[in-house]
């Protein structure tokens, strides 16, 4: 019987096959799962348009064998494939465009444009740094284009805004990282497993002052900052940009603080009654002397007998080592020599007069 051995590799792992009889080359085909890299290339994608179309629950995704890593099923590729107008309409549906090509779709002036985004009547899907590390934000051209077409938005698009409306320009607000956060919140919350994680993904827009405030417990405290989820963006925590980026994810308004305050409570309940956060063991080793009942070991170890510190004799110092031997040539060997010449004779003398009858 012939014995054919064939190595398929795929993403994934290397799979040997063992085909006894036959002889034809046998494929093991191991691609049920693929890294999220590898599925924006199939699918004709930038990585930011592939994250985007994640966080946006346009992709379905699955947690990998390692924290924080996310698969791809290969059914799910085989999905978006098969969709009408594929590529084009999902690359569509993720594109997002800054102010300038946002104020040009709604045929709008771009101060106008940020005065819709500041008021929350356009809601930013995503942000970046430019080179100056001023924010960039970025909203879904397709929001846009319903946002336009909508005979209710005509007033805001043309003429002179309402008086309530400046107003609320004139005070200063900009719900731009509110409404961004809210999105943002409910991607972490589609992507989270179980209960503690869905607190953890809520504690990751409050101040640490304020979770600390609402989860008093320092267990459970730990165990919800350990699902904290840090700002998009990746790149060194200290960095200026990352400092940024912490402070656009951090609430700021006190209704928001009260209402993610709130739900971190309610959730960080749901998650206690799930299964009760990790503490460490309560059982530790007795310091209590043996009863004389218990009898004593046969043998005693060389820490057993030795007597404590305190009732230890106090040793002096060393002893000095000898002085070098000095140089035959010095007057002290000269002198050493002699003496020792002196004591050879007496010796002698003393050990012939012994041997005398």
């Amino acid at each position: 019987m012939s014995r054919q051995t064939t190595t398929a590799t795929t993403t994934q792992r290397t799979v040997t096959v063992f085909d006894t009889g036959a002889h034809r080359p046998v494929v093991a085909k191991d691609d049920t799962w693929i890294t999220t890299g590898r599925a924006a290339r199939e699918l004709g994608l930038r990585r930011t348009e592939f994250d985007l179309a994640v966080r946006l629950g346009r992709i379905r995704t699955e947690p990998g064998r390692t924290a924080g890593e996310r698969r791809i099923a290969r059914a799910e590729i085989e999905r978006l494939r098969a969709g009408p107008d594929f590529p084009e309409a999902l690359r569509r549906s993720v594109h997002a465009v800054g102010t300038a090509e946002g104020s040009a779709l709604l045929g709008v002036a771009k101060a106008r444009f940020t005065r819709l985004a500041r008021l929350g009547l356009v809601v930013p899907v995503a942000f970046h740094l430019n080179r100056y590390r001023a924010v960039v934000w970025l909203y879904l051209a397709d929001e846009l284009r319903l946002f336009g077409d909508d005979e209710k938005n005509a007033a805001l698009l043309t003429g002179r805004m309402s008086e309530g409306l400046r107003g609320l320009l004139d005070s200063g607000i900009d719900l731009r990282p509110r409404n961004w956060r809210s999105r943002h919140l409910g991607f972490l919350l589609r992507e989270a497993e179980e209960p503690w994680a869905r607190a953890g993904a809520v504690a990751s827009f409050l101040d640490p002052l304020h979770v600390a405030q609402v989860v008093r417990d320092p267990y459970e405290r730990s165990h919800v900052n350990g699902f904290r989820r840090r700002p998009p963006g990746g790149g060194n925590p200290d960095s200026p940009g990352a400092q940024i980026a912490a402070d656009l994810m951090t609430a700021r308004d006190p209704d928001e603080i009260a209402w993610l305050r709130a739900d971190l409570a309610r959730l960080v309940d749901e998650a206690r009654g799930h299964r009760p956060a990790p503490r460490p063991s309560t059982s530790r080793p007795s310091t209590s002397r043996p009863s004389s009942s218990r009898p004593f070991p046969s043998h005693r170890t060389a820490s057993a007998v030795e007597p404590p510190a305190s009732r230890r004799p106090v040793l002096g110092a060393p002893p000095a080592r000898p002085a070098a031997p000095a140089r035959p040539d010095t007057p002290a060997a000269t002198d050493r020599a002699g003496r020792r010449g002196l004591l050879a004779r007496w010796r002698h003398r003393t050990v012939r007069s012994a041997g005398r009858p």
